[in-house]
């Protein structure tokens, strides 16, 4: 009797340390995703097989609407064999949805118009002819700010007096177009302005009255006239297309708040006050349509940039909007108001 009380407690035991192993092996490991983590990346990574992600999708359609966005914060239920999404989902996204076009023009609407100081720049389409050039500084100072003393190549038998006042600026070099390699113009980038105080008969003391960045000898003058202005938006009579064929200051990731430079102007038909998107061309992953023809895919809207200045053949133009990184060579389109 007592042997089969203690093959029953045995058997007990068994059954129950069992029964803790089957808790625990269906008891799931919690993970919360991760800034750059991807379905993908996450179904390999714990199922051992990147093509399961259809089915986390699949799955869970409430919490991933988009297979290609998923948060930070966001917590998966990790089994042996299967990954689940735990209900809890962030109240705020960290990256939220693409915005259509036409909000886009709604939200910029709003500012109906746009201020410049300018120290936007341009595109020089022709021949560059400066009216003179700082030929020294006080002291051999290697940079200059405002109330500094410059010397400049401009004298009196040109016809200058003193009081009268330049823009300054340099020549960063020819810009070529980034899809036909022509080069279209000379990145001229303002540095400031300045005051001829003292005259010779070919030279000039001045003081600089305003600086936007660094002035030093070499630096080019040109008769100033104020580009300080609002710009109010205009409504477009045409569609146009274009470029983004550089930045003011040459950066590789354009954002809100940058000045960019069109390949389009007024031989175009485009004006001071223009809204244009910026946009990319979204590319299909063939294997996953089996190679059958397929027509465009709507672009991607990246952001929009509003005309400030205008050229013959190009165009300054303000980011006033960016959901993403904006580079060199974008499209930009115009489209007429309806």
């Amino acid at each position: 009797m007592k042997r089969i009380l203690f093959a029953a407690v045995l058997l007990s035991m068994v059954f129950s340390g069992f029964q803790t192993v089957f808790a625990q092996i269906d008891e799931p490991t919690i993970y919360v995703i991760q800034k750059g983590d991807t379905l993908w990346g996450l179904s390999d990574r714990f199922v051992k097989d990147p093509f399961y992600w259809p089915d986390l999708w699949a799955a869970n359609p409430k919490h991933i609407t988009n297979p290609h966005l998923i948060f930070p914060g966001q917590r998966l239920k990790v089994y042996p064999d299967r990954i689940e999404l735990a209900d809890t989902v962030p109240e705020t996204p960290v990256q939220p949805a693409p915005k259509a076009a036409k909000e886009i023009a709604e939200e910029v609407a709003r500012e109906l118009s746009f201020s410049v100081n300018g120290g936007e720049g341009f595109l020089l389409e022709k021949g560059f002819n400066a009216a003179g050039v700082i030929v020294a500084t006080d002291h051999n100072r290697e940079l200059l700010g405002e109330g500094d003393i410059a010397y400049t190549d401009i004298g009196g038998d040109s016809g200058a007096k003193a009081g009268k006042h330049f823009s300054i600026f340099k020549n960063a070099g020819p810009v070529s177009h980034p899809v036909s390699n022509v080069i279209i113009g000379s990145r001229i980038v303002p540095l400031g302005t300045l005051k001829l105080t003292e005259m010779e008969e070919k030279t000039s003391r001045a003081v600089i009255t305003n600086s936007f960045m660094e002035i030093g000898a070499g630096a080019y003058l040109m008769p100033y006239r104020d580009r300080r202005r609002e710009i109010p938006l205009r409504a477009s009579d045409r569609d146009l297309s274009g470029y983004i064929v550089e930045s003011l200051h040459g950066v590789i990731t354009i954002g809100a708040g940058e000045i960019v430079y069109l390949d389009l102007g007024r031989e175009q038909g485009l004006k001071t006050g223009n809204m244009l998107y910026v946009v990319r061309d979204v590319v299909p992953v063939q294997k996953y349509f089996d190679f059958r023809p397929l027509g465009k895919l709507p672009d991607e809207v990246l952001g929009a940039v509003v005309v400030v200045d205008i050229g013959k053949n190009t165009a300054t133009a303000l980011v006033v909007k960016s959901m993403d990184a904006i580079y060199r060579g974008d499209r930009v389109e115009l489209i007429k108001s309806k």
